[in-house]
């Protein structure tokens, strides 16, 4: 019984020993600005950097293969931080959040079928293009609310993705599951949108959207500085959108909105403050 006893005490120690030693010789030698890089970053480890967490953001950044305002979600803050431990200048970025470029929920806008599939947005675009009659309406069924690591996403009652401008960090990973590419960046300091992604004829829009847009040009002609119509869609142009919001009440189907007034129905978000107060402010 001893001997077992010792034996394996023995077998204990020697391995103890070799780990020990194959640890020293075999250690990877960490930057210490890699340490503090990691300190100063909020550790979301979404990957809107473009690297595979926050430890492989820090490592590009000692290596010199990126720059220091590639954290959305750190924003100016974390950026000014990482610039001083590498010693280096750094400019800052205007801050983004996604939107969601649609309004067309269950209510408002038509379905061509019922889906009755996995609850995901991918796998009902694939079942031919989707439920949703409007080739570039919101599915409504959350994959982006999933995937968002800053639970800064909910889905309305009647199956509709709003964003909440508080929340976002701008990480982009509700970009990058979204298969019809309803979610654009936008600047933060700007609250009004045409919440429409359908480029079909006004004509047809009405058919399967109370709140598309219809091309009217109304809203250019309202504020021409603020809108452009591009391929029969109006879209804010958010570098001269300081007097977009006149042009709120004008639209007829009502796709423009100003989120200081509210966000799309069936949103439980306050509405917006703006300008929202960020790092760079």
């Amino acid at each position: 019984m001893l001997t077992a006893i010792f034996s394996l005490g023995g077998i204990g120690l020697v391995a103890a020993v070799a780990l020990g030693l194959a640890a020293k010789r075999f250690a990877v030698e960490v930057d210490p600005r890699e340490l503090a890089i990691l300190e100063a970053l909020p550790g979301a480890n979404c990957g809107a950097c473009g690297y595979p967490g926050c430890a492989g953001y820090a490592k590009a950044l000692v290596a010199g293969e990126i720059d220091a305002n590639q954290c959305p979600p750190g924003g100016a803050a974390a950026a000014a931080k990482v610039a001083n431990i590498l010693g280096v200048e750094v400019a800052i970025r205007e801050p983004e959040v996604a939107v969601v470029l649609c309004q067309g929920d269950n209510e408002t806008a038509s379905n061509r079928y019922r889906y009755l599939g996995l609850t995901d947005c991918v796998a009902a675009q694939k079942l031919a293009g989707g439920p949703k009659v409007c080739p570039g309406g919101c599915l409504g069924l959350g994959t982006c609310a999933r995937i968002c690591p800053f639970d800064a996403i909910e889905m309305t009652p009647k199956g509709l993705a709003v964003i909440s401008r508080e929340k976002c960090t701008g990480c982009r990973k509700c970009i990058s599951v979204c298969p019809r590419q309803v979610i654009r960046m936008a600047p933060l300091k700007t609250s009004v949108h045409v919440l429409c992604n359908s480029h079909d004829k006004g004509a047809l829009v009405r058919k399967y959207c109370q709140v598309g847009c219809i091309s009217c040009h109304i809203c250019e002609k309202t504020v021409p500085e603020a809108y452009v119509i591009e391929q029969l869609l109006a879209r804010v142009d958010y570098d001269n959108a300081g007097n977009a919001g006149a042009a709120v009440d004008k639209c007829p189907t009502h796709c423009i909105r100003d989120f200081v007034a509210g966000y799309p129905p069936g949103s439980s978000y306050p509405p917006a403050v703006v300008p929202v107060k960020s790092d760079a402010a």
